[in-house]
């Protein structure tokens, strides 16, 4: 049974008879994941799917039922927040391990959400090629995985963002005067002033402003990166604060909705793919086209002077090796991608980490937010990938459900949920 509780403290209990979950805990206690499974094995059931994010809790998110509904074993794996993502993905290596050796399991399916696509193609490329893929000169943080990873047999992207170290360049204020206050800001960097194109129905940022505004995004974050390149070096040479690792907090950075800077409110960034894509819809239906997003403005205020929405907070070897990347001049954001970065300095984003990956694999996008767009960019860079597909799904939003800011009126985008989900069913059925 899973017990439902909203912000309004309401209390729904839903109760299937078709599927089992049981809580599976690793390591005295240290690890934790639900597992789910149908009760009446399918043609499907010898496919298990492994779902974890970077950095939050999906036991209980919809993913894993929604699956096991239609025949699947679904490991959901808690995650911590925070950290190195080389320990990560040692966890999760664990957790494959345990899932390919249970009784009737035959192929396991790797499935990445919003940031967790970060860590499971940064996963599925070190199981394939080792820790020396993420390692050289170019790169930022050298990969640290002490032990062979369990590869998977292929992978899952849904509503993938840009990586977790894009989306913190993308979430740091420019108008910071001194690092770790968020209390001093440059006005002339407020995207929520009127005088800046600001708009409570849709801002219209006038594209000096967005270059500027971009241009001291990239700037900050390299001295982020300077910054916290120095500390390891004295980490590692015993002259740190701490023998193995360093709180890293940095102000108006955090990586959330509210802190993606000019997205949420700028409706003509990411506004559409290059290409044309299958597009699922709510009633079933699928047509073929260039897709675009179907969002609504939102946020109407910084949250840059806060700390418990604003301060990015992690440690020196958890932001090298999990929120920094770096960039070229023509860093910028514009109406169909995000360019200027430089996806071979890190393996903090799947559109770098898809590039040495071959498994089978599927890309799918949310058009009622903005992160749908990473679908086509990372699907671009699996060159090594020959069985690879992508779909966008109609008026979806992150989790899936329809984004009811975004209907005229309730009820048009229709059961998005399950046109995302029974796709999927069908794509896994490859590995039968």
């Amino acid at each position: 049974m899973i017990i439902k509780i909203d912000r309004g403290g309401q209390v729904e209990q839903e109760v299937n008879k078709t599927i089992t979950e049981n809580l599976v805990v690793m390591d005295m206690g240290h690890h934790m994941a639900m597992y789910y499974a149908p009760v009446t094995p399918t043609e499907v059931s010898s496919i298990a799917v492994m779902v974890m994010h970077c950095d939050q809790n999906y036991m209980g998110f919809n993913i894993a039922p929604e699956l096991a509904k239609r025949g699947y074993h679904v490991m959901a794996v808690d995650a911590w927040v925070g950290g190195e993502i080389d320990r990560k993905c040692e966890h999760l290596s664990k957790m494959v391990k345990y899932m390919k050796v249970q009784p009737g399991i035959e192929k396991v399916v790797l499935m990445g959400h919003s940031g967790g696509a970060t860590l499971m193609t940064a996963y599925q490329a070190i199981a394939e090629n080792g820790p020396q893929v993420f390692q050289g000169e170019k790169m930022i943080y050298q990969c640290t995985v002490r032990e062979p990873l369990e590869p998977a047999d292929g992978l899952l992207l849904l509503d993938a963002n840009y990586g977790n170290a894009v989306m913190s360049l993308l979430s740091l204020d420019p108008a910071v005067l001194e690092e770790g206050n968020g209390m001093k800001l440059d006005p002339k960097y407020d995207i929520f002033d009127p005088a800046n194109g600001y708009d409570k129905d849709g801002a219209n940022y006038s594209p000096e402003f967005i270059r500027m505004y971009q241009q001291a995004q990239r700037e900050r974050n390299e001295r982020l990166i300077d910054f916290a390149l120095d500390r390891l070096e004295k980490i590692r040479k015993g002259e740190g604060n701490y023998v193995d690792d360093e709180p890293f907090m940095i102000a108006a950075a955090d990586q959330p909705k509210p802190n993606n800077r000019l997205l949420p409110e700028d409706l003509h960034l990411l506004a559409h793919t290059k290409g044309e894509y299958d597009l699922l819809h709510g009633d079933g239906t699928i047509t073929h086209e260039r897709i675009s997003s179907l969002r609504t403005p939102e946020m109407d205020r910084c949250f840059s002077n806060t700390y418990f929405m604003g301060v990015n907070k992690n440690t020196i070897k958890g932001f090298l090796s999990s929120q920094a990347i770096r960039t070229t001049e023509d860093f910028a954001v514009t109406e169909d991608e995000v360019k200027g970065v430089d996806w071979d300095s890190s393996y903090a984003s799947p559109i770098g980490n898809i590039q040495h990956i071959s498994v089978p694999s599927l890309f799918m996008g949310m058009t009622g937010g903005y992160e749908y767009l990473a679908a086509e960019m990372i699907y671009e860079h699996a060159t090594k990938i020959q069985d690879k597909s992508i779909a966008f799904v109609r008026g979806a939003g992150h989790n899936f459900v329809p984004n009811r800011d975004a209907e005229k009126v309730y009820g048009p985008f229709g059961d998005t949920e399950g046109a995302l989900f029974d796709y999927i069913a069908q794509w896994m059925k490859k590995f039968v």
